[in-house]
C-alpha cells in the first residue's frame, strides 16, 4: 500500500468517525442540527475522495466528470430548493421522498455495474454476484414502495388500506420469482433477464406491500423504508467494494431498523402485522361535534383561556390535527404567553402521532419550543397527575383511554396519560374517529371539555383570550 491509498483510508475511516458521532448527535433535539451537518461533511469530504481516488487511477473520463458535475450541481440545488420551500408539515412525504431516492440509487448503482460486466456476469465474484441481487430486490422494494408511501402521506393515494383482489397471491409470486431468479444469476445463470425479471418483481412487491397499509400504521411504514434506504446503500457498497458506503449504509439501516421496532412497540403491533396491512383509515374530514358516542361536555374559548391561566401546570399533547393545520407557531406562542405568567409548560409527545418518527418534534422545533420542554412518554406520564390542565391538540388515538382495555384495534398501545390530570381541553374539528377508526373515550370523560375548532384558529383564540384575561 502506498501513501497515497493510506491517506485515502485514513480520510474514509475519518469520514466513518463522523457518520456515527453525527447519528450520536441526533439522538437529541438540541444537538440533531450538528449532528446533521457533521454527518454531511463527513459525506462530502468522502465523495470528494472517491473522486480523487478515481482521478489517481485514471477511471474517469471527461464525460464522467461532466455526469458527476452535472450530479453534484443538480442534486445541490434541488436540495436546497425544496429545504427552502417544504414546509415543515410536508416533511413526513418528503422524507419518504428521500427513501425512495436512496433505494432507487443503490439499485441503479447495482445495475450499473452489472451492465458494465455483461457479457462475463457467470464469472462475477459470489459476493458481488449476492449483494448485486440484495441491492436490486431492497432497492426496488424501497424505491416503489416509497413512492406509495409518499403519495399516501401527501393524499395522492388514498390513505386508508387499498386492497387489491388476489393481490396477496401476486405478492406470493413475485417473492418467489426474485428468489428463484436470485439463485439462479447467483449460481452464475440467467444473465441481464435474470437481473431484469429481479427489478421488475421487487418493484412490483414495493407497491403491493405498501398499499394496503392503513395510515395509522405511516410512522412505522417510513423508518421500515428508512432502513430499507440504509441497507440498500450498504449493498451498494459491497458491490462497489466502497467502505463509505457499506459504513454509512449499515448505520442508517441498524438505525432505521432500531426505530422501526421501537414505533411497533409504541402502537402495540408487531413489524409482521404491519406489513399485512389493513389497519387504519385515512383523515377524517367530519366538521362539528359529530361522530362519537357519549355525553361530552362543549367549553367556550373565553372559559378555556380562564382555566389556563389559573393553572399551575399545563402539558400541552399535539398531534396530526396540529401539523395539518399548521399551528406550531400558534402553539408555541400560547405557551410562552403561559410560561409569562409564571406557568409550568411542557410538552408531551407521543412517539407514533403524526405521520413519521419525530414529527411533533420536528415542527415545535421549527416554532423555537425550548427543548428541555418536549418530554416523551415515559417521562411525561408520571406528571400528568399533578397537572392542572392538559391541552390536547388535535391528537386522538395516542390518547384513548380505550387502549387499557382489551378487545379493541388500540388495545395495548402505550398512550398519554391525559385523563388522569385534574381537568383536559380538547381543541378539535370534530369527535370524529382517529386512525384506529374507535370513538375516544377521553372525550366523554367528565373530566374533559371540547374546544370544537381547526387547531391554528382555535389556539389564536385561546392566546388572545388569555391576553384579553390579564389585560
Amino acid at each position: 500500500m502506498n501513501t497515497f491509498d493510506t491517506v485515502v483510508h485514513l480520510v474514509y475511516l475519518a469520514c466513518a468517525v463522523c457518520f456515527v458521532i453525527g447519528l450520536h448527535l441526533m439522538n437529541a433535539p438540541a444537538t440533531a442540527r450538528r449532528g446533521n451537518l457533521l454527518s454531511a461533511a463527513g459525506m462530502a469530504v468522502a465523495v470528494a475522495t472517491t473522486v480523487a481516488v478515481l482521478a489517481w487511477n485514471g477511471d474517469i473520463t471527461a464525460l464522467a466528470i461532466a455526469a458527476l458535475t452535472l450530479g453534484v450541481v443538480g442534486g445541490t440545488v434541488a436540495g436546497l430548493i425544496t429545504a427552502r420551500r417544504v414546509k415543515m408539515t410536508d416533511m413526513p412525504q418528503l422524507v419518504s421522498l428521500f427513501n425512495a431516492v436512496g433505494g432507487g440509487a443503490a439499485a441503479l448503482i447495482a445495475f450499473g455495474d452489472a451492465v458494465a460486466h455483461t457479457g462475463h456476469l457467470a464469472g462475477l465474484p459470489l459476493q458481488t454476484s449476492l449483494t448485486t441481487v440484495l441491492d436490486l430486490i431492497i432497492g426496488g422494494i424501497t424505491f416503489s414502495g416509497s413512492l406509495i408511501a409518499s403519495g399516501k402521506l401527501a393524499g395522492k393515494v388514498p390513505g386508508r388500506p387499498i386492497l387489491i383482489a388476489g393481490g396477496r397471491g401476486i405478492s406470493a409470486l413475485l417473492v418467489l420469482t426474485a428468489a428463484v431468479l436470485s439463485v439462479l444469476f447467483v449460481a452464475g445463470y440467467g444473465g441481464m433477464p435474470a437481473l431484469i425479471g429481479i427489478t421488475v418483481a421487487a418493484l412490483g412487491f414495493g407497491v403491493l406491500m405498501t398499499l394496503p397499509i392503513g395510515g395509522a400504521d405511516m410512522p412505522v411504514v417510513i423508518s421500515l423504508l428508512n432502513a430499507f434506504t440504509g441497507t440498500a446503500v450498504a449493498m451498494a457498497g459491497f458491490v462497489l467494494d466502497s467502505s463509505p458506503l457499506i459504513i454509512a449504509g449499515a448505520l442508517v439501516g441498524a438505525a432505521g431498523g432500531i426505530l422501526t421496532k421501537l414505533m411497533a412497540d409504541a402502537m402495540n403491533r408487531s413489524i409482521g402485522a404491519i406489513i399485512a396491512g389493513g389497519f387504519g383509515t385515512g383523515d377524517e374530514q367530519i366538521s362539528g361535534p359529530a361522530g362519537a358516542t357519549g355525553t361530552v361536555r362543549e367549553i367556550t374559548v373565553d372559559d378555556a383561556a380562564i382555566q389556563l391561566a389559573y393553572a399551575a401546570k399545563v402539558v400541552i399533547v399535539p398531534g396530526y390535527g396540529l401539523a395539518a393545520a399548521q399551528a406550531q407557531h400558534e402553539v408555541v406562542a400560547l405557551a410562552q404567553a403561559l410560561t409569562e405568567r409564571g406557568v409550568e409548560v411542557s410538552y408531551g409527545i407521543h412517539p407514533v402521532a403524526g405521520r413519521m418518527p419525530g414529527h411533533m418534534n420536528v415542527l415545535l422545533a421549527e416554532a423555537n419550543a425550548p427543548y428541555t420542554e418536549l418530554k416523551d412518554l415515559e417521562e411525561i406520564n408520571p406528571e400528568f397527575p399533578r397537572t392542572d390542565v392538559v391541552l390536547v391538540v388535535g391528537a386522538n388515538d395516542v390518547t384513548n383511554p380505550a387502549a387499557r382495555r382489551p378487545g379493541n384495534p388500540v388495545s395495548g398501545m402505550p398512550i398519554l396519560d391525559v385523563d388522569k390530570a385534574k381537568s383536559v381541553i380538547v381543541i378539535k374539528r370534530s369527535l370524529g374517529h382517529g386512525y384506529a377508526g374507535i370513538d375516544n373515550e377521553l372525550y366523554s370523560d367528565p373530566h374533559t371539555a371540547m374546544l370544537f375548532s381547526d387547531a391554528k384558529a382555535g389556539l389564536a383564540a385561546l392566546l388572545a383570550g388569555l391576553h384579553a384575561y390579564a389585560a
